[in-house]
């Protein structure tokens, strides 16, 4: 199934969506009491999911995408768990060695901002903002110290993440989470693709075009860890709870690396996007 958290001009709060033919079926309108977030959702268990999917299949009401903007995939994530250098050319072109364990930061949840959204961040604090298309990962059962073997079936479902940063205080500071984190700089989704719709999360088409330039063209086939061995490696120390969100790394193509750099400027228009789960839109704007 695919869902979204979706806004109607006359409501300021996101509800969950079927998303099916480009067009939503509002889960909350499905039957009383009915999950309002994916979270909630999630936190239902394999129960509630079927519920709703018989419901929306039952001749539920169906209205036009068109008619709705779209909140962050995910709205209130126990924490949002991102892994860095896990493509080797990416962290080539970055200067930066793969370690023999992943490198592992928090994203702040300010930062998380829906498809189609406008991410305005002062000139004055980065002129060297960069893209990064990646694979969103989201923990559906609890999992601690798992195996790779098992590691999957906690896995709830897919969605793409933009994992925007600022390149000059990334390298200024010894952690990563502030140049990841400002305001709007974690877009997701639209979309979250359950885990049973992806056959082989190591085999996606995963890119970007920044104003109609496609500056990275790959498959998450290239991830130096696989989604499975990052959950293992997640779980080993800590519980990841459902509803976690797990930013699996970028592959090659970041503005950084080019010669000419190319960052995001104002009123640029970036795209992420990953065959088979969605394309994610960000609207740049910069404030003098």
């Amino acid at each position: 199934m695919r869902f979204a958290h979706v806004l109607s001009p006359a409501s300021v709060d996101p509800r969950l969506a079927v998303i099916r033919d480009d067009h939503a079926i509002l889960v909350d309108t499905l039957f009383p009491g009915a999950p309002r977030t994916l979270e909630a959702l999630i936190a239902g268990g394999d129960d509630l999911l079927a519920r709703v999917r018989d419901a929306a299949d039952g001749g539920a009401a169906r209205h036009p995408l068109e008619g709705f903007s779209f909140a962050s995939a995910v709205l209130a994530p126990p924490v949002i768990l991102a892994i860095g250098l896990n493509y080797a050319a990416h962290s080539s072109e970055l200067g930066l060695k793969t370690d023999s364990t992943p490198t592992v930061f928090v994203l702040w949840p300010n930062s998380l901002a829906g498809h189609d959204a406008t991410t305005t961040w002062p000139r004055a604090l980065s002129e060297s903002v960069d893209y990064e298309a990646e694979l969103g990962v989201i923990i559906g059962r609890p999992a601690k110290d798992v195996s790779p073997d098992t590691a999957l079936d906690h896995v709830w479902g897919y969605t793409v993440v933009n994992d925007i940063t600022a390149r000059d205080i990334q390298y200024s500071e010894a952690q990563w989470s502030r140049c990841k984190s400002f305001d709007g700089f974690t877009p997701t989704g639209p979309f979250v693709v359950t885990a049973d719709e992806i056959a082989d999360p190591q085999d996606l088409h995963i890119w970007t075009v920044l104003d109609g330039h496609t500056m990275q063209d790959a498959t998450t086939g290239q991830m130096v860890r696989s989604v499975a061995t990052l959950i293992s490696h997640l779980s080993a120390s800590a519980t990841l709870l459902p509803g976690t969100l797990i930013s699996t790394g970028s592959p090659g193509g970041a503005g950084y690396s080019r010669d000419p750099q190319v960052f995001l400027r104002d009123r640029s228009t970036v795209t992420v996007g990953i065959d088979g789960i969605g394309t994610l839109t960000t609207h740049c704007r910069l404030i003098d």
